[in-house]
């Protein structure tokens, strides 16, 4: 499936697409904290901010459509953070198992290089084993662990600090 895949950066047209993925995990899953869906306006003023070394990747179908997106984040406002990013990967439902995660994960840490970064970091719910597992196969390591920070679906949830130097 990956192979046939473009990996681009994203642009106000994807913001739709990305949206649908993103939001279907705001609704079902703790792979992400946030508990109301995104808007269109609000997606469209992220892509925005993730565009030069700050960037937002899709994987685009033979037929035009989004499988999946991956993007880094300022890990920190703070200036002397400048030189740490925050990754963020999520597929297309239908499209989990087939390796996209991992070839966007890569995509990503070439981006951080290319951006002149040091460090990569992935917040990660602790639940979120095969997301824990795609970052460690690409290297990263367990740097902390929360507990009970953050309440959604009316359950307490861990998160996991992984690192990678970029």
């Amino acid at each position: 499936m990956a192979v046939d895949l473009i990996i681009r950066p994203a642009v106000p047209a994807d913001a739709g697409a990305i949206n649908a993925i993103y939001n279907h995990y705001v609704r079902t899953s703790t792979s992400t904290f946030q508990e109301e869906p995104e808007t269109l306006a609000d997606r469209l003023a992220w892509l925005e901010r993730h565009r030069g070394a700050h960037v937002a990747l899709v994987a685009e179908e033979p037929d035009g459509g989004i499988a999946g997106w991956a993007s880094l984040s300022p890990f920190h406002a703070r200036s002397a953070y400048r030189f740490t990013v925050e990754d963020s990967v999520y597929l297309r439902d239908d499209c989990r198992g087939r390796g996209l995660g991992k070839l966007l994960l890569s995509r990503l840490m070439d981006a951080a290089r290319a951006g002149g970064f040091r460090n990569v970091i992935a917040c990660v719910c602790a639940e979120q084993e095969a997301s824990i597992a795609l970052h460690r196969r690409a290297g990263f390591r367990e740097v902390a662990r929360m507990t009970q920070v953050g309440l959604k679906f009316d359950r307490w949830l861990d998160i996991v600090y992984l690192q990678a130097g970029a």
